[in-house]
């Protein structure tokens, strides 16, 4: 499992992220707060708070190429 923080400032963000994770077989959680939901889920990603970096749990050790097509939300720590 990989832990990254991400961005999500306008809806075009939205919906770029979940179709670019709809393509993978794995898993991917968004946590913010005490709420966690799935990254494939747009509706559930609108139910977060995005004013604020958000937590993604990514359930694969063979993720790069995802990462690599999402690197312009990851928020560098």
């Amino acid at each position: 499992m990989k832990k990254i923080t991400i961005a999500l400032n306008t809806i075009n963000d939205v919906k770029f992220f979940v179709n670019t994770v709809s393509r993978y077989d794995f898993d991917v959680d968004l946590i913010s707060g005490r709420y966690a939901v799935d990254a494939k889920s747009i509706m559930g990603i609108f139910s977060l708070d995005l004013s604020k970096p958000i937590s993604v749990e990514i359930h694969d050790d063979n993720c790069q190429e995802f990462l690599d097509q999402i690197k312009g939300f990851i928020i560098e720590d």
